[in-house]
């Protein structure tokens, strides 16, 4: 096996997971932030991001000397044969991606490069625009060498980032050219997975296409839940139902308060933006947004339906970030409720296992945090559930009869057995139930 040595720029998601699996698996790589702070944090093994197994794989790696991090882009950039770009491209109020970190990285590599590269888009980026940085690279450079940029977009899932890297069902690469092709074949050739050899405008399409396309199936249960409701179906009973047709899958068909996160809502927007700039209307995945809008304050709807007020209540809140498994509050459904119930007078109470510190950065003060679900329950007149940790859904019907002063419950998760909860007395609400 080759062994090829890397710059990741970016240190988020994708390029710190990225960095650290390409060591994993023999490369010598070079990590690339801009903040001091976060550089030397790393290098102590410590991670930026909640992951599972992340933290253990950077300190071996550190440890044997195949991965290291730096502020320092010029050294970092000039002698690799390889550097992935993973740094993020935010949702403008529009719905369009802002590539000014994508810009300001391809200038870096432009300016500090000293021998033949290929450059590697991680990033998800409008179609068109692995095209748009080879030229942009090329107007810049500094330096006689030959550049070229390939797009190799990312499939993880936040909770799960180590393990889809390393055991992804495929690995996806766009290049112009046979040359780049191989050497990318090569870097990913320790992983034994399957790769998607396409061009690159294919290769971004394929990122956007994919996600949305579960975004869509989300909102399309979540429409189906909200229907079963008023006609006296289970969603779980369709759900299973639907689950054994082979063209259908079992994934992605619980319903729920959404989808959150840092790829599918701003996915989903992305494409309608360029649909849109290109004449065409993607009515599929308008509807998507549309619907997952919607669903994310159902709960805090049905509530109003059955109190006067809440002002003045003790509101448990279980659950704070948009899934189990990260501590990214990206688009979670639980923002826009605790926003809701603020305004209306709640007194919240919130738990969260790995949640809290990012929450109080927005909410330092408005919001009681408690370390265990039980405190958030106590003399509580009414919870909602939004995330659905393993420490939330291992409380037993009758806790909430137990503890609340008034056992009624909105569970955006369907966590719990409805006659279970009937049996315990608990006055229990969820999706399509």
């Amino acid at each position: 096996m080759k062994q090829y040595k890397i710059a990741v720029a970016g240190t988020g998601y994708v390029g710190l997971v990225a960095g650290v699996c390409f060591a994993e698996k023999g490369h010598q790589v070079m990590c690339v932030d801009v903040d001091e702070e976060k550089v030397k944090t790393m290098k102590k093994g410590i991670s930026p991001i909640y992951e599972q197994d992340l933290e253990e794989l950077m300190q071996k790696n550190y440890k044997e000397g195949r991965l290291d991090y730096t502020t320092d882009y010029k050294s970092a950039y000039k002698d690799v044969d390889a550097i992935f770009i993973g740094v993020g491209t935010p949702e403008q109020p529009d719905g369009s991606a802002n590539l000014s970190y994508i810009a300001t990285v391809s200038r870096q590599i432009a300016e500090s490069i000293e021998k033949d590269c290929l450059v590697v888009v991680k990033s998800t980026v409008p179609i068109g625009t692995n095209d748009k940085v080879e030229q942009f690279i090329k107007d810049f450079l500094v330096n006689d060498v030959k550049v070229e940029v390939a797009s190799n977009p990312e499939f993880l899932a936040q909770g799960t980032a180590v393990r889809d890297t390393l055991e992804a069902k495929r690995i996806v690469i766009g290049t112009e050219s046979k040359e780049a092709e191989k050497i990318l074949m090569e870097i990913y050739e320790p992983f034994d997975l399957p790769i998607v050899s396409v061009n690159r405008k294919s290769a971004e399409m394929i990122k956007y296409a994919s996600n949305d396309f579960l975004a869509l199936k989300i909102s399309y249960m979540n429409d189906i839940a909200n229907l079963c409701e008023l006609v006296g179906a289970n969603i779980e009973d369709v759900a299973k139902g639907m689950s054994y047709d082979p063209r259908i899958g079992a994934n992605f068909l619980n319903a729920g308060i959404g989808y959150g996160g840092s790829c599918f809502p701003k996915d989903t927007k992305a494409l309608k933006y360029l649909a849109k700039q290109n004449g065409y209307k993607l009515r599929t995945i308008e509807a998507a947004v549309d619907v997952n809008a919607e669903q994310k304050t159902k709960l805090y709807k049905k509530a109003c339906d059955r109190l006067i007020t809440f002002n003045g209540l003790k509101v448990a809140v279980l659950g704070l970030t948009f899934k189990p498994g990260t501590d990214d509050l990206r688009e979670a459904p639980s923002l826009d409720n605790i926003k809701l119930l603020l305004e209306q007078g709640a007194n919240i109470y919130a738990y969260d296992p790995v949640g809290e510190e990012n929450y109080k950065k927005k909410y330092p003060t408005q919001i009681k945090y408690v370390k265990t679900p039980e405190e958030a329950l106590e003399n509580a007149n009414v919870c909602f559930i939004f995330t659905e940790w393993e420490q939330i859904k291992k409380i037993k019907p009758n806790k909430y009869k137990e503890l609340m002063k008034t056992p009624l419950v909105y569970d955006g998760r369907n966590i719990y057995n409805l006659e279970q909860m009937r049996k315990a007395n608990v006055e229990y609400y969820s999706i399509g139930r």
